[in-house]
């Protein structure tokens, strides 16, 4: 983890540095970026419709997702009406309660509180144990009954199983990955990138 973390940190300087070094050079890419197809499907904000697509793999229990939020909200903001953000679960398997953390935002969806679960969760990463997932459940709402059956029988396993393995075709490898249109932008990186 400690390892992740720094490689993390060297690459947010090296992006830094070259940056500056594009702006001074007058740095312009010539060839078209290349472009994944990865379905945009599971929980959705923003219109179908929408010009620009943000299909983002995610984990609860990342730092660097939480991070991220921040930048994703600015540009729902920014953008409202001409952008559709689509979550699909990336738990990473160091992180201990991510799976079971990833389940419960799908058992949410199944009774329309995807996103006030998704905002509680990151709210509290440190607290994402099946006790403490099922006490978040009941501060959005949820129907306990409902819910603790749901996380409990593993239902949404499989779902998760799938989006994980669509990132990983699609070339994730660390959270949080953003596929904006097919380009694929990984890290928590401000919103102006």
């Amino acid at each position: 983890i400690i390892g992740f973390l720094q490689q993390d940190q060297r690459r947010e300087a090296a992006g830094k540095v070259f940056d500056e070094i594009k702006t001074k050079a007058n740095y312009k890419l010539l060839l078209e970026e290349a472009r994944v197809q990865v379905a945009a499907v599971g929980p959705a904000r923003g219109p179908d419709s929408a010009p620009i697509t943000i299909v983002e793999f995610s984990d609860f229990e990342c730092p660097f997702c939480s991070r991220a939020e921040a930048s994703v909200s600015a540009v729902m903001e920014k953008y409202a009406g001409k952008v559709k953000l689509v979550f699909r679960h990336f738990p990473l398997s160091f992180h201990a309660n991510a799976q079971k953390a990833a389940e419960a935002s799908a058992c949410a969806n199944d009774q329309g509180k995807f996103w006030e679960t998704h905002k509680q969760l990151f709210a509290n990463q440190k607290a994402l144990t099946v006790p403490e997932l099922k006490s978040h459940a009941a501060s959005v709402g949820l129907d306990k009954a409902k819910f603790d059956e749901c996380l409990d029988s593993g239902k949404h396993a499989e779902l998760v199983k799938k989006d994980m393995e669509a990132g990983a075709e699609a070339g994730v490898s660390g959270t949080p990955a953003f596929f904006i249109n097919g380009k694929l932008l990984s890290g928590a990186l401000p919103a102006s990138e």
